[in-house]
């Protein structure tokens, strides 16, 4: 604020004073916005900042950094998701020892083999499924 004071009052040497301790990313903006002519150009922006040319070193890095931390997330979803898939498997297979177990609780031996069956079935398709999954592998 105060370079801009001592930029629109016309007092150079505080300007200067002003600009050589300005950070190296604001320099090119200000250089561009006196170059605008702001104080008798109604069409230029309001202040440096609003120059195009004003790039944050730390917002690149932030943005750099987003970047990467998107990548990592995307594989922690991944991972997430296998992991679901793998507690699902075990679920699965209690779920066919119920089947298993109940069928030995049936006087009926045609039930008992039709629970017997679906347990073996379930049993089955989990262990497929489960051999087929991809493994993460991360220490």
């Amino acid at each position: 604020m105060q370079w801009a004071n001592a930029y629109a009052s016309g007092d150079r040497v505080l300007r200067d004073f002003y600009f050589k301790r300005f950070r190296a990313e604001f320099k090119p903006a200000a250089v561009a916005w006196i170059a605008t002519r702001p104080l008798k150009n109604p069409n230029a922006p309001p202040t440096p900042f609003a120059m195009p040319q004003y790039r944050l070193e730390a917002r690149t890095e932030s943005e750099r950094l987003s970047t990467e931390a998107e990548v990592y997330a995307a594989q922690v979803r991944r991972d997430i998701q296998r992991a679901s898939n793998y507690v699902l498997g075990v679920v699965l297979f209690a779920s066919s020892l119920f089947f298993a177990g109940m069928s030995t609780k049936l006087a009926s031996r045609r039930l008992r083999v039709v629970l017997l069956s679906i347990g073996c079935a379930v049993f089955i398709l989990t262990a497929v499924w489960i051999v087929t999954s991809p493994v993460s592998v991360t220490v």
